[in-house]
């Protein structure tokens, strides 16, 4: 609060102008401080950043060339995100000299969902028997933990590889990383977009003529 004090000065007799003097009181401001920083810390501690776990491709110089391509051969379900919110996948290695070999869905659940639901069929059996396991308390929380993370990074799960174009929006990416979680999916990956994954689209968007072109 601020105080005003005001003071004669009569010299001769005189009456002279009044002098104010004003004095700030700042402790007031010093407890609103204290509360704010208290606010403030307290907002930090409660707001935890929520975090999303991506697996990336394995660095073990073991794995031979060979095994590699058996496993993306077999294995592999490539999404392909581009703008518009379209979705395009193949299963296995491309094939560009048959545009239909590219399919194109949905992120709903009658898309994208039961596509990989259908493709790790084994692995959601397996999770959700675990889950009725624990709540009947027939395992732990660390060993259904445990059990769950062996059946995702099984060798007969597939390896889904994501890749955007410039043009598909973050949404894009955030759905379809949604439903590795929904789906069990447990090997995952973001890489960068090839030539021949923008061919695949476009020849699929023209039904094979770039294709054609190309046998001719």
């Amino acid at each position: 609060m601020a105080e005003i004090q005001e003071s004669d000065n009569k010299k001769g007799g005189k009456s002279k102008q009044k002098k104010m003097t004003v004095r700030v009181d700042f402790t007031p401001m010093v407890d609103m401080n204290m509360l704010l920083i208290t606010f403030f810390m307290l907002c930090t501690t409660l707001s935890k950043p929520q975090t999303m776990e991506i697996s990336m491709p394995s660095n073990d110089k073991n794995i031979t060339e060979e095994q590699q391509s058996k496993v993306k051969a077999s294995q592999a379900i490539t999404l392909l995100l581009a703008g518009e919110d379209k979705l395009y996948y193949y299963e296995g290695e491309p094939n560009y000299k048959d545009y239909t070999s590219l399919k194109e869905t949905t992120y709903g659940a009658d898309g994208l969902r039961a596509m990989l639901l259908r493709r790790n069929a084994v692995a959601v059996n397996a999770v959700n028997k675990l889950k009725e396991d624990k709540l009947n308390l027939k395992i732990s929380e660390e060993d259904y933990k445990k059990q769950v993370s062996e059946v995702k990074s099984g060798k007969n799960t597939p390896t889904v590889i994501i890749k955007a174009t410039d043009d598909a929006s973050y949404r894009n990416l955030i759905d379809a990383l949604d439903e590795m979680q929904i789906c069990n999916i447990g090997k995952y990956v973001i890489t960068d977009l090839a030539e021949g994954d923008k061919f695949l689209m476009e020849n699929y968007d023209k039904k094979g003529e770039l294709s054609a072109n190309i046998a001719e």
